[in-house]
């Protein structure tokens, strides 16, 4: 008798009624699409990085030379020195402006700043760097 019980308890119960898979498809869909979601901002912050640090090393890579010009070597007078898009030799969506101030912060020095620019499919971005030299 407690076999036959058990029995019949187990044939009332042989599935999933379609209410029930239908809500574990509707919970599985809002998870994936949850992943979906983040998994593209996560790769948008990664190329967001990417264009960042590239604009950062070019920057760099101006200011040392810069630094190897001195103060001798750059402007007497405020100038600015723009680079167009593609004019840096491998890097056709960046470009640097070089803007000197004499005589800033104080006599006998110059203020030189670097700004690296790049164009993403919403906006401009740039990085800027600066440097005092003396005399």
């Amino acid at each position: 008798m407690k076999g036959q019980k058990i029995r019949q308890g187990i044939k009332k119960n042989n599935g999933f009624t379609l209410l029930e898979v239908l809500i574990a498809i509707l919970i599985l869909s809002v998870g994936l699409l949850g992943m979906a979601s983040l998994t593209v901002a996560i790769i948008k912050g990664n190329k967001l990085s990417n264009d960042m640090t590239t604009a950062t090393t070019l920057a760099q890579d101006k200011m040392e030379d810069i630094r190897r010009l001195g103060y001798s070597g750059m402007p007497t007078v405020d100038d600015t020195d723009p680079e167009a898009y593609g004019s840096i030799e491998d890097y056709a969506n960046y470009r640097r402006d070089t803007e000197t101030d004499v005589d800033s912060p104080a006599a006998d020095m110059k203020t030189v700043t670097v700004t690296a620019y790049w164009q993403s499919a919403v906006k401009e971005h740039s990085v800027e760097l600066k440097t005092i030299l003396a005399q």
